[in-house]
């Protein structure tokens, strides 16, 4: 956690610094005028910034949570921009002003003293206000980086605690610090994490549409660096370097360094201020009091709270005029009546016997707004969707019960483009699903004869030939991934594993190829593996003809384009699954091919539900093949187990970042029920 504390701890530590040694002067130039009687005004424009700087926090985190997906990475974008520019002016100013601005305290303190009550809080406000509003906006954005909020505000909340005891001890004179050269320091350290805030804020542009280039990669080492590292944890957490910038984010980072560390580096070397001389304060008697003395203080503080919760509460999604719509097979859709435009949250309540899906589509061409999986009977759940001008109806899709569609519901008027995905259905489906079995059934008719191929090796006795013969016909199989959910009982046969059979490999259950793979790989005869090689080719035989007889579900084939690897890297990378011949990685290589089989048939399909998916996943794939070509050298494949560490490394961080890239294929080509 301490990686993604450790810029908003120093953020946390400076701002606070600042803004406690402003305090501290202020404090201390009105004990030296004896004007302790106006202490509680500076307090009183301290607490307003500080609330102030949280309500602002507030508005941001609920503001950003209510926006759409390219929103948020376009909203997070451009605060992180700003971020970057008040962070680097903040640098620069203490810079200048370290040496000075003690004096410069004092000054505004004697002229607002001159002019009442409202100018010293105005004085304090303001001071402590801007670092309030910088550390709230820098905090937001780190977190964000993150990805989650606990080791920022940590952070923040330590370096805030100490940038407070440092500050109470310097104003007690137990403690003596060379500000200059404090701030000096950590203002090179913050200049470089900026440049991280200012990179990641570039990424998120590019991906809410703004900034072009969004897979124009400069460099990509996904495949060579482990990110679950210690070292590639706190370059990310800290810098915010990732293992693949695109060329955007490495001119943006390159060049704000290229700029603004000189510049600050030659600052500090040229300056040669001397400090001046404290201002003159003049002693000024205490204000009366008018008025108890807590009211300006509860309202300053209660404002800012009441106005951020105002916008937070404009901002959040409204119930079209607080409507149940109601979900079954007789009832659904009761209760809806023409929502107003823009983003509205609906209450579906299931008042029905079943558990039911419910979408709300557009009945003409089917384009699904908003959807609620798994919705129990009895149980009410928002559902949150943006309406424009057009019709509208719902479909509730109760478990094992026809799927009905509520009456059509006309929206007028504009409201922004509502957000609708068009579904995919069966007969999407149903060319990509007759190329694979074609794919499928060739791929058999080639594993029958090699298996035939095997046996024969193994009753003749040519037992390094079936060595040759038995890691041809098992990639094979290995290539034809997406369709084992339809091999029934066929793929325990063929491809079967001794785990949790009693007795391991000895048990008489234990088939298919691993179980010649442990005999010609241990030594066991040719009369030992006879059996085995028949039973494997007639299974093989068997499920050749059983194939086009069975049942296809055409919904497996985009859940299977993240099955395949997943499966490979749980069992195949980790070596589960070698019983001696130490040829994993040729089998992740022919999941690969089946892999790139199965995308090539969706390829139309992903194209248009996301065009810049498969650029992505393509790339992906070459760099996991490269990784796997390397490993295959003079027709041998390196053991799982004789892979250095950075080799390994790479191997999983390639198959990973291909597997996160396909995640999305699933709901992209889900089929929805229609009536």
């Amino acid at each position: 956690m301490w990686d993604d504390a450790f810029p908003s701890f120093l953020i946390g530590l400076r701002e606070g610094l600042e803004a406690g040694l402003i305090v501290s002067i202020l404090v201390a130039t009105l004990v030296r005028a004896d004007a302790r009687s106006r202490l509680p005004q500076v307090w009183t424009g301290v607490l307003a910034a500080i609330a102030l700087a949280m309500s602002f926090g507030a508005v941001l985190t609920f503001t950003a949570a209510n926006l759409s997906a390219t929103a948020q990475e376009t909203f997070g974008g451009v605060l992180s921009v700003i971020a970057v520019a008040f962070v680097t002016a903040m640098v620069f100013w203490m810079r200048r002003s370290a040496r000075t601005f003690s004096g410069e305290i004092r000054e505004k303190v004697t002229g607002a003293l001159t002019m009442g009550a409202g100018m010293l809080m105005l004085t304090s406000f303001l001071a402590v206000g801007r670092e309030g509003l910088e550390t709230a906006l820098f905090l937001w954005t780190t977190a964000r980086a993150a990805g989650e909020s606990s080791g920022p505000l940590t952070g923040a909340a330590i370096g805030l605690v100490l940038a407070a005891g440092l500050c109470w001890g310097l104003y007690r004179r137990v403690l003596r610090i060379n500000l200059t050269k404090f701030f000096t320091a950590t203002g090179v350290v913050l200049v470089v994490i900026a440049a991280g805030v200012l990179g990641y804020g570039l990424r998120d542009l590019q991906e809410g549409g703004v900034l072009p280039g969004p897979t124009t990669y400069a460099f990509d080492l996904s495949g060579s660096v482990d990110a679950g590292s210690w070292y590639s944890t706190l370059l990310q957490g800290v810098f915010n370097l990732m293992p693949t910038m695109t060329w955007l984010q490495v001119v943006g980072y390159v060049g704000y360094l290229a700029v603004v560390m000189p510049l600050f580096v030659r600052g500090v070397r040229g300056e040669r201020v001397k400090t001046p001389a404290p201002a003159e304060v003049r002693e000024v008697a205490p204000a009366p009091r008018r008025r108890p003395v807590w009211v300006l203080p509860v309202a300053v503080v209660a404002v800012p709270a009441v106005i951020a919760g105002l916008v937070v509460a404009f901002a959040r999604p409204k119930p079209a005029d607080s409507e149940t719509v109601a979900v079954s097979e007789t009832e659904c859709g009761k209760g809806f009546t023409a929502p107003d435009t823009g983003r509205q949250t609906f209450q579906m309540h299931n008042t029905g016997d079943k558990t039911a899906e419910v979408y709300l589509i557009d009945p003409a061409t089917n384009a699904v707004y908003g959807e609620v999986e798994g919705l129990a009977p009895g149980t009410t759940r928002d559902l949150v969707a943006t309406v424009a001008g057009g019709s509208y109806a719902w479909r509730c899709v109760p478990t094992g019960a026809k799927a009905v569609t509520s009456a059509t519901v006309r929206v007028s008027g504009g409201g922004g483009a509502a957000q609708a995905v068009v579904p995919v259905s069966e007969n999407d489906l149903a060319a990509p699903l007759k190329a694979y079995k074609v794919y499928v059934d060739q791929g058999l008719a080639t594993l029958e004869t090699q298996t035939r191929q095997l046996d024969a090796d193994i009753t003749g006795d040519h037992l390094a030939k079936a060595r040759t013969d038995w890691l041809t016909a098992h990639r094979t199989y290995s290539s034809l991934g997406a369709a084992y959910g339809t091999f029934e009982d066929f793929d325990q046969k063929i491809n079967g594993r001794a785990d949790g059979l009693s007795g391991g490999v000895g048990n008489k259950d234990f088939a298919g190829f691993h179980r010649i793979e442990y005999g010609l790989w241990h030594g066991q005869s040719a009369s030992e593996l006879k059996a085995p090689a028949q039973r494997l080719t007639a299974a093989v035989v068997g499920l050749r003809k059983a194939f086009p007889t069975q049942d296809f579900d055409p919904g497996d084939l985009p859940l299977r384009a993240h099955e395949i690897l997943e499966n490979a890297l749980q069992f195949e990378l980790t070596g589960d699954t070698d019983e001696g011949s130490g040829t994993n990685l040729a089998t992740v290589d022919s999941n690969l091919a089946g892999t790139r089989e199965l995308l090539s048939v969706l390829k139309p399909l992903l194209t248009k539900e996301s065009p810049k998916l498969l650029p992505a996943v393509d790339a992906d794939i070459a760099r996991l093949q490269k990784l796997l070509d390397s490993a295959h050298r003079n027709g041998s494949w390196t053991p799982v187990d004789r892979l250095d560490q950075t080799t390994r490394a790479r191997l999983d961080g390639a198959t990973g970042q291909l597997l996160e890239d396909l995640a999305p294929v699933p709901d992209l080509l889900e089929i929805r029920k229609s009536a």
